[in-house]
C-alpha cells in the first residue's frame, strides 16, 4: 500500500471553505471515483492553523494517476470547485508526498 501525504495550506480565513467543500462535495466524488481516504487532519498546534492535511491509500502509483485523473477531470468536480470558490481563491499551495509503510509500522 502506498499512502498519499497531501497539505493544503489556505489563503487566511478560508480554511472553513475547503473543510466544507471536502465534506458536501469532494467525498462523494471520490466515492464515485473509489478514492480511499485514510485521514483528515487540521492544525491544533504549530506552524500553520490554515491548512489540511490528509492521506489516501492507493494499491500502485498507477491506480493513483488512473483514479486522480478521473477525479480532476470530472466535470461535476470542475463545477462544484468553481462554485465554491465564488467568493475567491480558497488554496494557497499543495504539498504532495508519496509515503510507503516501514516494516514495523502499525499503518501497513
Amino acid at each position: 500500500m502506498i499512502y498519499e501525504m497531501r497539505v493544503y495550506r489556505c489563503l487566511p480565513g478560508r480554511l472553513p471553505a475547503l473543510l466544507k467543500r471536502f465534506e458536501v462535495t469532494t467525498l462523494k466524488l471520490w466515492e464515485k471515483h473509489a478514492i480511499r481516504p485514510a485521514g483528515f487532519f487540521t492544525t491544533l498546534i504549530g506552524e500553520s492553523n490554515q491548512e489540511l492535511t490528509y492521506f489516501l491509500a492507493w494499491e500502485s502509483l498507477a491506480e493513483r494517476e488512473k483514479k486522480w485523473n478521473a477525479f480532476s477531470t470530472d466535470q461535476d468536480w470542475l463545477t462544484a470547485r468553481a462554485k465554491s470558490e465564488e467568493d475567491g481563491q480558497i488554496i494557497g499551495n499543495i504539498a504532495s508526498q508519496f509515503l510507503v509503510p516501514t516494516a514495523f509500522s502499525t499503518i501497513k
